[in-house]
């Protein structure tokens, strides 16, 4: 009796609005605390609160786990369930030199909290975590590009622009920037035109050789920006968006299983009867198309 009550309140819509208000004061209250002027006036206040917002998490989490009546290892089946767990739990540690960091740490971090109650978060999380082993192999491809490009442009900018490309560190730097696209064109006109006539006003003993670089600078930084802006930037993208499609089919997936636990064999019958329905609906609309075709063919034949 009281685990259905207790899964009744987990399952409310007021009950996860209102975590989720609570979520988003404990948050606040940690920004306020980074303020020495308003703990001056009000940090008695401000503690107050935050032992109330640990209070209604220690609560949430019993009636959460409750609900899974004579099963509670259940709850900890679910890695949202098992991250909420821990977060609350490091709240409860004792505020002593030894635990006070990860105490500060854990009040922090309730606020990514938010993930585990907002459906469509958790879908984007698990959708990124889907991408992280494609993620980095993309991730080796680019820095081999940025690893090249980092040593062809010491050699061949090095004595023209020093502060760039004088070793392999600074090319590197200079080149995450360039892939950024912002202030690039800076870089890219001080190898086009030398250094002597653009962008080192007061820093001339800097270059010993000022070498314009009409034709080379061009397609360097050209192909460079295509290669990794454009292209390989482009594949994370495609790389997630594959992510979020695995995601959803997933998500259809358990909640079909879901249905048919609590179903039984008449949801899974239900289910069947609309699929084997569509399909031939989509039958007869194939024959309803051909007859459509033949009859045009007919009809040009006449004509």
């Amino acid at each position: 009796m009281i685990s259905n009550t207790c899964d009744q309140i987990a399952q409310s819509a007021w009950f996860r609005y209102s975590i989720l208000g609570v979520i988003i004061l404990g948050g606040i209250l940690v920004g306020l605390e980074t303020s020495k002027q308003i703990m001056a006036q009000y940090g008695v206040v401000i503690y107050a609160l935050d032992s109330m917002v640990l209070a209604i998490f220690v609560v949430e989490m019993i009636i959460r786990i409750a609900a899974y009546g004579k099963r509670p290892d259940r709850f900890f089946t679910d890695p949202w369930n098992l991250f909420d767990f821990i977060i609350v739990a490091a709240c409860l540690l004792p505020a002593s030199t030894e635990y006070l960091a990860v105490v500060r740490l854990a009040r922090i971090l309730r606020v990514l909290r938010l993930i585990s109650i907002l459906p469509r978060l958790q879908f984007l999380v698990g959708a990124l975590l889907k991408s992280v082993p494609s993620i980095g192999y993309i991730t080796v491809l680019l820095g081999l590009f940025f690893y090249i490009y980092a040593c062809v442009g010491v050699f061949l900018f090095r004595y023209n622009d020093p502060v760039h490309f004088g070793t392999l560190g600074s090319s590197l730097l200079t080149l995450f920037e360039v892939v950024t696209l912002e202030g690039w064109n800076n870089i890219f006109h001080l190898q086009l035109y030398g250094s002597d006539v653009f962008g080192y006003e007061g820093l001339e003993i800097a270059a010993p050789n000022p070498t314009a670089f009409p034709i080379i600078a061009p397609l360097y930084f050209i192909s460079f920006i295509l290669i990794c802006t454009m292209i390989i930037l482009n594949l994370f993208i495609g790389v997630i968006m594959k992510g979020m499609e695995e995601m959803q089919n997933e998500n259809m997936a358990r909640d079909m299983k879901e249905l048919e636990e609590r179903g039984g064999s008449s949801t899974s019958e239900e289910i069947s009867l609309i699929v084997n329905s569509l399909h031939e609906l989509e039958d007869r609309l194939k024959g309803v198309q051909v007859r459509l075709e033949q009859s045009d063919m007919q009809a040009e034949k006449i004509s």
